[in-house]
């Protein structure tokens, strides 16, 4: 993957503005001060090492924890704190480090799983516009399907469609996991170290997927990712964290000739 993979810079507007964040447990700061901006359809990764705060400042973006200080801005809306179920809807999906898959749940049922939060809403819109419209609600179902099946042939998993999730190596699981937070049409995705555990294929495999969901899907990406060198052949700009601090924000090229960039690898791996 050389770095023909490499992006052009994106100058789209800021959809995710977030303004210095801080996050203490008890008296531990996981976050100190941290501000970045996202802008629309570009591929932005928060790296740093083990333990640099990354997943903390993705779970504050997706409400799972609520800041002491600081807000977040999605497309002109400012929080203090945002609550998960208000994200999904407003369109931030996230996949997790650790698969929160249906294990025992086919491929297909996964990703329609993610399809629920839209299933649901156009269910009802259409059960007041027309309560014996029967007809109208297969017909919903059917496009919620052909979306689903979309998604399958898009992350090549067609060979996999009835296979219980829990039978397919980690690779195709992480595969399935992304395609679950593609159903959900999201305007923004996380992504929570998509490449954690994979060997240099796997990894080779979800770079280009992430790439072609930016280019096909047109979805913003804030990626999570301690794999230097992964990041640096598919992002647009890049975050780097240290101790729960910013020590760095750029272009994979700025960022690869900060100083205290260099530091704070030297001794991990790249």
């Amino acid at each position: 993957m050389g770095s023909a993979m490499k992006h052009k810079q994106h100058e789209g507007q800021v959809v995710l503005d977030v303004k210095n964040i801080s996050l203490r447990f008890g008296g531990v700061k996981a976050l100190t001060d941290i501000s970045f901006d996202v802008r629309e359809h570009e591929i932005r990764s928060i790296i740093g090492p083990n333990g640099a705060g990354k997943s903390s400042m993705l779970n504050c973006i997706n409400g799972v924890y609520a800041p002491q200080e600081g807000s977040i801005t999605f497309r002109g809306q400012t929080f203090r704190h945002m609550n998960s179920r208000q994200v999904a809807k407003m369109g931030i999906a996230r996949t997790f480090q650790n698969l929160a898959l249906f294990k025992g749940m086919s491929v297909i049922d996964n990703i329609m799983t993610g399809r629920n939060l839209r299933i649901k809403s156009s269910l009802i819109a259409q059960a007041f516009r027309n309560p014996f419209d029967i007809g109208g609600a297969q017909k919903e179902e059917e496009r919620h399907r052909e979306f689903v099946e979309h998604i399958i042939d898009f992350l090549e998993i067609q060979a996999f469609r009835k296979t219980p999730v829990g039978q397919l190596p980690y690779g195709l699981q992480k595969r399935v996991d992304l395609g679950r937070a593609l159903a959900m049409e999201p305007q923004v995705l996380l992504l929570d170290e998509p490449m954690a555990g994979m060997n240099v294929e796997e990894k080779q495999d979800m770079s280009r997927f992430i790439l072609d969901v930016n280019d096909e899907f047109g979805s913003t990406i804030v990626l999570i990712e301690h794999d230097m060198g992964v990041v640096m052949d598919i992002s647009d700009r890049v975050v780097v964290l240290d101790y729960g601090k910013k020590i760095g924000d750029g272009t994979p090229d700025e960022v690869r000739d900060n100083e205290e960039v260099i530091s704070a690898y030297l001794g991990t791996s790249h």
